[in-house]
């Protein structure tokens, strides 16, 4: 009998013999999973999470029973070594039924590479806390005054500053702070609005507390360690989303906790326990203890909003998308699960029931609402988030991209990690590719290419590879400005290959590998690219269709997206090239504006309660737009400074013939300046 094995975060997905292991699964599909011992339950390098529930994305429902029970030698490991709590070895547990299996980062061999640069402008340091350095007369017999009223008189006496209160959660730490340094203690005061209030405190003198700002994405969770007095980043860390094992996208998440009671409480933890591995990696690098951790800010979609806060994301999957609150959260670090003693939480404001707190942060950082001149910014993951502004009004929006930007869906897509191809570039006359692999810094055409890339596989194309192939094929003339293969350009080159009834592009082979750009995949990127320009125009439409001539691509897909191609492909709206241009993580960096600033932390509340959210679900406009977006680069907006910088195809008059033809072209190049 043959069971279904799907593996994440790859999205492998295949058949193998009921009763093999795991780790034979993963050979036998090509999963990635580490093993030093060759299977004999030693090393405990093939840890796996099996995953339980009704799995509509894939169509699987999978039961505890679906592998089997604990073998001697996970019980012997688990006994002897660290098997992580609901964790199973791969080289011991046997699939007795459908399953879903997550392959975490420790299990990997080529562990994922999450992308999430930081562009930080100077800003202006204004911390939420204030360290203060007492002495503290040595308590006599008969004294009236507590440890907590003699810190916090001694912050008042000896500082000049107004008496703080002590928090409840501090208390247990004061009298061994004071005893251990013979009265000499630091104490960190928080500053709120109404009140500021003594947090922690340690023995002798301290001169550093640390935060912790965090991007909390569906596909990566990305954190900047900083320290709050100088706005020094000390370190940054990012790691996979855990909750990918729960689905590729945000939907197929809400489809989980819909399907599964329980599911939303899997979730929760699932990001915590993610974040606690963030923070632990963090101070560790950094050398310093948890315990001088002050405070920790979030930001992220609504749907990760609400399950990192505990909060049901079900009513985020339906109309009307109702958030719990737009306001935002704070509390104590602790009640996230996260071992901060000394930290309080901060969890940014949302805008609407698709437009989140990453959005809010990424508008601080960015600032159209402080730009004279309109500011596009588009945030690309697996949801498109949309702003559009300037100091008169800001307008957002969501659109529903998927995931295939960033590989998923794709027949050779796959995460950025070492082997994927990045970037490629088609030769206009033999229509022969030339490919740039992560891991290298040479073309495939440059001595020395296969000698670089060492033991390491080319095993896929990531998110910008993605863009760059579609790309260069619309413009050798490979597809036409509807995105069909040309099948009679197969008499022209052998790379042209019958697809049942339909052509693909091989783009690389070696050996037994073949990697083909579909005609399903062109049409994959299609929709999510018309998607995103829809919901692009439908802002302008509403902002008045202004000129927009300041055009920022955020996030970790958008950080690496080359211009030229963005606009190639229709992403974007025609403008100078020199306009448009990739931010990096800006929701990240905006993160770390409001940890470190509560005039910048106060300016992202106000700034998106005057947001108007355009819901593109209910715009009568919406698809028509999309219609006109799906051709490459669009049906019927023009592209006059894209003109100035390459040399694009003659549309035919007729594009949408089944023949695909797509006219005569203006000249041949070797494709864009590398």
């Amino acid at each position: 009998m043959q069971r279904r094995v799907v593996f994440t975060p790859s999205g492998l997905d295949g058949v193998v013999e009921d009763g093999v292991t795991v780790l034979e699964a993963a050979r036998q599909l090509g999963a990635d999973i580490d093993s030093v011992c060759g299977g004999r339950g030693i090393c405990g390098r093939c840890q796996i999470t099996p995953s339980t529930g009704v799995f509509a994305k894939w169509g699987v429902t999978v039961t505890e029973s679906s592998l089997s029970s604990f073998a001697e030698t996970e019980t012997n490991y688990r006994a002897k070594r660290a098997l992580v709590a609901g964790n199973r070895l791969g080289c011991a547990a046997r699939i007795c039924g459908d399953v879903v299996i997550d392959v975490p980062a420790i299990s990997q061999v080529h562990k994922q590479i999450v992308r999430k640069d930081l562009d930080l402008e100077p800003i202006t340091v204004d911390p939420s806390f204030s360290l203060y350095y007492l002495t503290i007369p040595e308590a006599q017999l008969g004294d009236s005054v507590s440890a907590a009223d003699a810190l916090a008189n001694a912050v008042a006496v000896q500082h000049k500053v107004k008496t703080p209160q002590v928090a409840r959660r501090a208390l247990s730490t004061l009298h061994s702070a004071m005893a251990k340094a013979d009265g000499e203690v630091t104490v960190a005061v928080r500053h709120t609005e109404n009140l500021d209030q003594i947090v922690a405190a340690w023995p002798g003198f301290v001169d550093a507390a640390y935060g912790i700002a965090v991007d909390v994405g569906s596909t990566t969770v990305a954190g900047h360690l900083c320290e709050l007095l100088t706005g020094e980043i000390i370190g940054s860390y990012g790691l996979m989303n855990p909750q990918i094992r729960f689905g590729e996208d945000l939907m197929s998440r809400v489809s989980y906790v819909m399907m599964n009671p329980g599911g939303d409480r899997e979730l929760t933890k699932a990001i915590r326990t993610s974040l606690d591995d963030l923070v632990g990696n963090l101070v560790a690098n950094a050398k310093i203890s948890r315990a001088n951790v002050l405070e920790i800010t979030i930001v992220g979609n609504p749907i990760m909003h609400h399950i990192v806060l505990g909060i049901d994301p079900t009513p985020l999957g339906m109309a009307p998308f109702v958030l719990a609150t737009n306001e935002s959260v704070s509390g104590w670090a602790n009640e996230l699960d996260l071992d901060l003693p000394n930290a309080s939480y901060y969890v940014g404001p949302c805008i609407a029931g698709h437009v989140g707190a990453d959005t809010a942060a990424a508008i601080l950082a960015e600032g159209p609402h402080r730009s004279k001149e309109m500011q596009l910014l588009v945030d690309i993951g697996t949801n498109a988030e949309i702003v559009l502004g300037n100091t008169v009004h800001q307008f957002a929006a969501s659109s529903p991209t998927g995931p295939a930007f960033e590989g998923a869906q794709i027949s050779a897509g796959q995460r950025a990690t070492a082997g994927a191809i990045e970037h490629v570039r088609i030769d206009r006359e033999t229509l022969e590719p030339r490919i740039k692999v992560i891991g290298s810094t040479l073309w495939s055409d440059e001595s020395g290419f296969a000698e670089s890339l060492g033991d390491t596989a080319i095993t896929g194309i990531c998110g910008s590879g993605i863009i760059e192939v579609i790309g260069e094929m619309y413009l050798s003339g490979i597809i036409d400005t509807d995105g069909v293969v040309r099948g009679e350009l197969a008499t022209k080159s052998n790379r042209i290959v019958a697809d049942d009834r339909t052509f693909s592009y091989l783009f690389f082979e070696k050996d037994e590998t073949k990697l083909f750009v579909t005609q399903n995949d062109v049409r994959a990127i299609q929709l999510a690219k018309a998607a995103l320009r829809a919901g692009i125009d439908l802002l302008v439409e509403h902002a008045g269709s202004p000129v927009v001539h300041d055009i920022r691509l955020a996030g970790a897909f958008g950080a690496h997206i080359d211009p030229v191609y963005a606009m190639v492909l229709g992403l974007v709206p025609d403008c100078p090239v020199a306009g448009v241009r990739s931010v990096g993580n800006a929701a990240g960096a905006g993160a770390v504006q409001s940890l470190l600033s509560r005039k910048l932390r106060y300016e992202m509340e106000v700034t998106v309660r005057g947001v108007t959210k355009i819901e593109t679900a209910t715009e009568p406009r919406f698809q028509q737009l999309f219609v006109e977006a799906m051709a490459f680069p669009h049906k019927t907006a023009l592209t006059p400074n894209l003109a100035t910088v390459i040399d694009l195809p003659v549309r035919a008059e007729n594009s949408s013939d089944s023949s695909g033809r797509s006219g005569r072209r203006r000249r041949s190049t070797g494709g864009v300046a590398d």
